[in-house]
């Protein structure tokens, strides 16, 4: 975002998301709108709680970061999802 340009928004950038994440990332020209409104109760609840539950301690390194993302994602219950 050196040049002011939006985030995931170069061809490259677009082409590799849409190969690893098909119909699933979030962005300018991707399948799912920035600030749509169908994707607010991910970003105000689901995101934010995650994040508080990763970063409750100092990531060591990448495999540590890893598993504190998988333990959080974990904690998710349907019905948190379904209440959101």
């Amino acid at each position: 975002m050196q040049d002011g340009a939006p985030a995931h928004f170069s061809c490259f950038v677009t082409d590799v998301l849409n190969e690893r994440f098909p119909d699933a990332w979030i962005g300018r020209g991707g399948p799912w709108p920035p600030r749509s409104s169908d994707l607010s109760p991910l970003d105000f609840f689901l995101w934010g709680y995650i994040k508080i539950i990763v970063y409750a301690e100092k990531i060591r390194n990448m495999q540590h970061l890893q598993e504190r993302i998988t333990s959080a994602i974990e904690t998710v219950t349907r019905v948190m999802i379904q209440k959101t």
